[in-house]
């Protein structure tokens, strides 16, 4: 009985299949401090699908100007979850995945010229720790766009 509660146990994905998850946070970046809201879905077992909406604002100084400047974004992310492969116990979560999103940066037009928004294309790593069955804490790393540098927040699953 014991044996067959461990495997079950360790078997369970974090998100299940048509599970919702919420997440929100905070970034870490040399641009400023960016606050993000998120929603992932699981359209696999060991796979899920996502989205995300951040904004940023941060000030720069050259010589007598200074510069206000913003950035929104909206993306979308693909993670594939490793507990099912690496056998993890399900009050851990840990993935990695690509993401994609367009990013509004709006910077005055005197500043090096720049008023640029484009798209981003970026990878992520991450981990969570659930306390409880639906709520936990994450961390995420990555690179390749404007989440550059990483982000800290909470996971609510739905």
């Amino acid at each position: 009985m014991f044996l067959l509660t461990s495997i079950t146990l360790y078997s369970q994905p974090p998100i299940q299949k048509g599970q919702s998850q919420f997440n929100a946070g905070f970034g870490f970046s040399s641009w400023g401090v960016p606050v993000y809201l998120g929603l992932d879905h699981g359209i696999h077992r060991d796979v899920t699908m996502g989205g995300e909406l951040s904004f940023r604002s941060y000030n720069e100084r050259f010589g007598p100007n200074r510069y206000n400047h913003s950035v929104v974004g909206l993306s979308g992310n693909v993670n594939y979850h490793f507990n099912t492969i690496l056998k993890i116990p399900s009050n851990w979560n840990f993935y990695a995945g690509l993401n994609v999103g367009f990013y509004f940066w709006n910077s005055p037009n005197d500043y090096k010229g720049r008023n640029t928004s484009g798209l981003g294309l970026g990878l992520q790593v991450g981990g969570r720790y659930y306390f409880t069955e639906r709520v936990g804490v994450n961390l995420e790393i990555g690179g390749g766009n404007v989440f550059s540098n990483g982000k800290i927040g909470i996971s609510i699953k739905l």
